[in-house]
């Protein structure tokens, strides 16, 4: 195994050569590509939905941080537990359940704005159920594309499920606001449902489950030593710790807060009125994702290594700081475009390496636990920016933030290069 590549030394040429848009052109990984898509841009419409309605009702800034808060908290506390379900059972089940819980989610938003009994503590259990569906369906998910695609092609797949999934992000508050405008917060919110099928039906007729490439033996029971145990496996590999610290560095130091703070960036750079400023710094930030995972699909110059996982974080943690610094708008809408692409590519790559380095009996734990530091660490940009931001500033918090972040990227790049 190379130290600085995490590729295995004997691994012929042929194995490494990617080809271009693989996963599109599987016939089983392209639909649930689309579906999955569709459930993401679901969950950033029920966003775009709720938020309004419950600033609207309440106007409390307390439970604005909640709706936060509530949404990567279960990502920390439950990613390893989800993950060693998708290890134990068929994973189209287990999506299956997330995409439920979404949109059961959904309809009882319905139901509390048609009756008009919404109240604090029926958002808050709201909140945390969707939270909690988002954190289930991650680990399954990833086990799905490894076992749609198999190990030469699970780079392309993972890049673009992050992009599919970046265009949901993307067209979700468009879609959303369209939804609200035209149809009302409660028809809107019915409406929502429908996005969540077509990857639900899908499930249903794949013959995939997550495990048919795996020869696993028995199913590991799952409990608390268990996950403690597949934690000091973890430990062991300083590849796949070196991954974990990048998610987990780049989702603490910037993660949630680059959205939430943009109307500030966008009053600060004063070009034109604030509210297209915002629009169009928020479609900047989104469409980083996208554009960078179809270039990098295209091209294929980007490969599943530490080294570039390194690289794409560090690229990640620099933009964010030349952007809390500019003070010139066309140099900021193309700062966050670069951070946008550097951001999914140190994603993708840092999932792509946790897959294959993985133990095939464990993978979904692992994955678990990469995700709870990729997305359960997020909750905590809300203290290094948002907090922090209220005592020195938005500009200073977010600068700072993203300079620790550089370091830290140095600091695991040097502890990945000394791995055995």
């Amino acid at each position: 195994m190379c130290a600085a590549c995490g590729v295995p030394a004997h691994a012929p040429a042929a194995a490494v050569v990617p080809r271009r848009f693989a996963a599109l052109r599987n016939k089983d990984a392209r639909p649930y590509l689309f579906g999955a898509a569709l459930a993401m841009m679901a969950d950033n419409i029920e966003h775009v939905i709720t938020y309004w309605v419950l600033w609207e009702t309440f106007h409390s800034p307390a439970l604005a941080g909640f709706q936060v808060i509530s949404h990567w908290l279960p990502f920390l506390f439950f990613s390893v537990y989800f993950g060693g379900l998708a290890d134990r059972f068929d994973c189209r089940r287990v999506i299956q359940a997330a995409q439920t819980l979404f949109a059961l989610v959904s309809v009882a938003w319905g139901v509390l704005f048609l009756t008009d009994s919404l109240q604090v503590w029926s958002a808050c259990v709201l909140l945390v159920l969707h939270g909690l569906a988002g954190s289930l369906w991650g680990p399954a998910e990833q086990l799905m594309l490894h076992d749609f695609v198999g190990d030469d092609d699970l780079p392309s797949a993972v890049r673009l499920n992050a992009t599919f999934r970046s265009l949901g992000v993307l067209f979700g508050p468009v879609i959303g606001s369209a939804l609200l405008l035209g149809l009302g917060p409660t028809a809107g919110i019915f409406a929502n449902v429908a996005f969540y099928l077509p990857l639900t039906v899908f499930l249903f007729r794949t013959r995939f489950t997550g495990h048919t490439r795996d020869d696993r033996g028995p199913r590991r029971r799952m409990g608390i030593v268990d996950s403690v145990r597949v934690l000091r496996e973890v430990r062991a590999n300083r590849t796949l710790v070196s991954m974990i610290v990048l998610g987990g560095l780049g989702s603490f130091f910037v993660g949630a807060s680059m959205q939430s703070s943009m109307p500030i960036f966008a009053q600060d750079l004063g070009a034109g009125s604030a509210g297209t400023a915002y629009g169009i710094l928020l479609f900047a930030n989104g469409a980083g994702g996208v554009i960078g995972g179809i270039l990098l699909e295209a091209t294929g110059r980007l490969r599943p290594t530490v080294a570039a996982a390194v690289f794409s974080t560090g690229v990640y943690g620099l933009s964010t700081l030349l952007f809390a610094v500019s003070t010139n708008y066309p140099l900021s809408v193309l700062l966050l475009v670069v951070g946008g692409v550097a951001n999914l590519a140190s994603m993708s790559i840092g999932q792509t390496l946790v897959q294959l380095l993985a133990p095939p009996a464990d993978r979904g734990r692992v994955i678990g636990v990469y995700g709870m530091s990729a997305n359960g660490l997020r909750f905590g940009s809300g203290v290094t920016v948002g907090l922090f931001g209220a005592v020195v500033g938005i500009h200073w918090s977010l600068g700072l933030s993203a300079a620790a972040l550089c370091v830290g990227t140095v600091l695991a790049g040097i502890s990945a290069r000394r791995a055995p």
